[in-house]
């Protein structure tokens, strides 16, 4: 039996706001040259790739780049 329990795994306490530096941020991560965005551009080109061994690898860098993405998060 699984228990889910939303928290941080370090708590985070915020003082003053930075609405400039929480932009740079989320532009980081879904913005046209963030992880995110790099991700999906190569998961999406493996479609494409004319030779089976080279799939992986695109496979591979893609699913690496989202990882990354999601250990700011």
């Amino acid at each position: 039996m699984f228990e889910y329990q939303k928290r941080l795994q370090y708590p985070v306490h915020i003082t003053t706001p930075n609405p400039a530096l929480a932009k740079f941020i989320i532009s980081q991560y879904g913005g046209p040259d963030g992880e995110l965005g790099a991700s999906l551009r190569y998961l999406s080109q493996r479609y494409s790739m004319p030779y089976p061994e080279l799939k992986g690898l695109l496979t591979d860098i893609g699913t690496s780049l989202a990882g990354m993405a999601n250990m700011g998060s």
